[in-house]
């Protein structure tokens, strides 16, 4: 039987040498200056980022994570705390802060000045961060710091940034901020803490596997960081139970309103929103509708509703008429003598 000791180095692999170790310290050395090189990317990756948020556009977005200045400190950062060396981890954690407070300052602004009412759904989707979120930086932690190491990985860079997606959860917090919506600033808050805590963890433990750190050295720090990373499970964990519960409430309302039909006739549905915050929680259900909608027929689908649950909702519709018009259909009486479609 193998030792738990073998199996551990086995695992770990062959040291580094003193040429790659020291090759790898001034390359992340390099990476986590503040400098204008470093100022710009962060300037233009947060401007990049808000205006894609703010006009709702994904693609806008993506550019801007494949600058991702902030990963390269970050990456200093978890090899300086390995390496026990004071000079990189101040030199990262700098740079990470002055690029992390600079990117909510930009965003805050540019959402005090546009004053846009309400924003679009990739800025609220970053506002309920959850545990899929902890896996997902984690994973692209770890490829983040083979991509340092391995230089086969190296033009996978882009793809991780993409996958983690640093700036845009900053920018949320700024354009939350902007609005004095402090819960959901939190909640971005929250989702960069996510990636930030689970980059490090995971870029620690690749340096240690790849031979860059010895496992003794390497075990203290890796503890702490996997405590602080262990204290977002709890905020984390809500969030998903609170995602399984929409999910399923989604389905039952779903379920019961165009599968089972409990006595409504012709109905369609176009949104469902949940506030969990009151008591009962309330469920506002946008409807197109071609027969009215009675108190009895609402009553009737909170009682099943309920029952699937196990807990009471308040059921609100928002109901716009469904009507069904072809060229023979009798006008209303409403209508122009002659109407046109174009002038």
């Amino acid at each position: 039987m193998v030792s738990q000791s073998k199996w551990v180095s086995r695992l770990v692999g062959q040291r580094a040498t003193p040429t790659a170790l020291e090759s790898l310290r001034r390359e992340l050395t390099a990476d986590s200056a503040l400098n204008w090189a470093y100022l710009v990317m962060v300037v233009g990756s947060c401007l990049i980022a808000t205006f894609g948020l703010l006009a709702n556009s994904a693609a806008v977005i993506i550019g801007a994570m494949l600058i991702a200045p902030l990963m390269l400190p970050i990456r200093g950062t978890a090899f300086g705390i390995l390496d026990a060396n004071k000079y990189l981890i101040r030199r990262g954690l700098v740079s990470l802060v002055v690029g992390t407070l600079l990117a909510i300052v930009i965003s805050s602004t540019i959402g005090r000045i546009t004053g846009l009412a309400t924003f679009g759904s990739e800025v609220v989707a970053r506002s309920q961060p959850n545990l899929l979120d902890l896996g997902v930086a984690v994973t692209a932690g770890a490829l983040a710091g083979f991509a340092a190491v391995d230089a086969k990985l190296s033009s996978s860079f882009a793809g991780v940034a993409i996958a983690v997606a640093l700036m845009p959860p900053l920018c949320v917090v700024g354009l939350w901020l902007s609005r004095g919506e402090w819960l959901l600033a939190l909640g971005a808050t929250l989702l960069y803490s996510t990636n930030l805590c689970g980059i490090t963890l995971a870029c620690m433990i690749t340096f240690v596997v790849k031979g860059y750190a010895p496992l003794r050295q390497a075990r203290r720090p890796i503890l702490i960081t996997l405590g602080f990373t262990a204290l977002l499970l709890f905020p984390l964990g809500a969030s998903t139970l609170q995602l399984v519960r929409q999910n399923q409430l989604e389905a039952s309302l779903k379920s019961a309103l165009l599968d089972r039909t409990i006595t409504f006739q012709r109905l369609s549905l176009v949104d469902m929103t949940v506030n969990w915050l009151s008591t009962p929680p309330e469920v506002f259900l946008t409807v197109q509708a071609a027969e009215p909608i009675l108190p009895r027929q609402v009553q009737l689908l909170e009682d099943f509703v309920a029952e699937e649950m196990g807990r009471p909702f308040t059921l609100h519709f928002l109901v716009s008429p469904l009507e069904h018009v072809t060229r023979e259909t009798e006008p209303p009486e409403t209508w122009y003598d002659n109407p046109t479609l174009f002038p």
